[in-house]
């Protein structure tokens, strides 16, 4: 992260080479209080190539093809942002090549949140309206997994590799009257990767955020990821799930913040494009994940929060009130 001290070498720095994208914008920054928690806290979007961000993240508006293919070194000098969510490769397996791509455009501290394909993590084979069909045979398949996923990721990224999510989507009803079952074939599949990344889980069907699941986590190392999603429970219900785990095994604080309450995501696309305002602000989410992320660091563990634009309207100016939140809960909580 850059200190406010640092932006007037942004602000003066040469113009970008040919094929480059131009220097990020320098209008939202993080808290002086936060620094002493730089090492703990990673902040980012769900992606980094919105044309709507000009003068949030990028100094100048460019094509989303051109920012999809040239933005992230930008991004991620940005004073606000350390992390981003890469969610390419939950629609197809990404290789070794494209991770290390991505991974040498950005700092040694910066830090990545990766879906597993759906290959691994859907229960159904969907078709292209993304109706689900035929039960998937590689649903928790370990192998599948670690050939299609964990390898090329760890071998890409290295350290740079922050939290490698495993989002099941909805589960087949009849699935969903047996979740004991599934939640031990969960534990199963976990178990069985290799031990040392930082895996999370992250659900679509709030049936199965239970205690039986909790220790299932616990027992194989694996955090929960909060997914404030419509589909999902608020935050306040999630957190107290979280409780359980914590209280087994203390752990990060891992957040997608997805969707707001009450819309789904085409309609939250079309009402909040292009991304540049806030529109929905969702106070009482933002109170209750600033204070539990203030205890987490003031604990000494780690927070990671990727944002998407469907959440408010704005996926930067999302973390920027909530870093903004997060600073004032420490304060509050010391």
């Amino acid at each position: 992260m850059r200190s406010p001290s640092d932006l007037p070498d942004l602000l003066g720095a040469p113009p970008p080479r040919r094929g480059e994208p131009a220097p990020c914008a320098v209008r939202l920054t993080r808290p002086r209080a936060l620094a002493p928690f730089d090492a703990h806290l990673f902040l980012g979007t769900s992606s980094w190539s919105f044309p709507g961000w000009e003068g949030l993240i990028y100094d100048q508006a460019l094509p989303e093809s051109k920012l999809s293919r040239l933005g992230l070194s930008a991004y991620s000098q940005h004073p606000l942002l350390n992390a981003v969510g890469i969610d390419r490769g939950f629609y197809s397996p990404m290789s070794r090549a494209q991770f290390e791509q991505y991974g040498t455009q950005v700092p040694a501290s910066f830090r990545f949140l990766v879906k597993a394909p759906q290959l691994v993590t859907d229960a159904t084979i969907r078709d292209d309206s993304g109706r689900p069909g035929t039960i998937n045979p590689h649903h928790l398949d370990a192998a599948a997994a670690l050939a299609h996923f964990v390898e090329p990721c760890l071998e890409g990224l290295g350290e740079k590799a922050g939290v490698l999510v495993f989002q099941v989507s909805p589960l087949p009803r009849a699935w969903l009257a047996d979740t004991p079952g599934w939640i031990a074939r969960l534990g199963a599949f976990l178990s069985q990767l290799p031990k040392g990344p930082c895996y999370a889980v992250e659900l679509r069907d709030p049936a199965l955020v239970t205690p039986r699941l909790m220790r299932t986590l616990a027992d194989t190392g694996v955090h929960y990821c909060l997914s404030l999603h419509d589909r999902m429970p608020p935050i306040d219900r999630q957190l107290r799930a979280l409780d359980a785990l914590d209280a087994i095994a203390p752990g990060p604080l891992i957040v997608r913040w997805n969707l707001h309450q009450g819309l789904r995501y085409n309609a939250a696309r079309e009402q909040y494009a292009p991304f540049n305002r806030l529109v929905d602000e969702d106070l009482p989410t933002r109170s209750v994940l600033a204070a539990r992320a203030a205890a987490t660091l003031l604990a000494g563990r780690m927070v990671t929060v990727i944002a998407n634009n469907k959440a408010e309207g704005s996926a930067p100016l999302t973390l920027d009130r909530l870093a903004q939140a997060i600073a004032e809960a420490a304060a509050a909580q010391t």
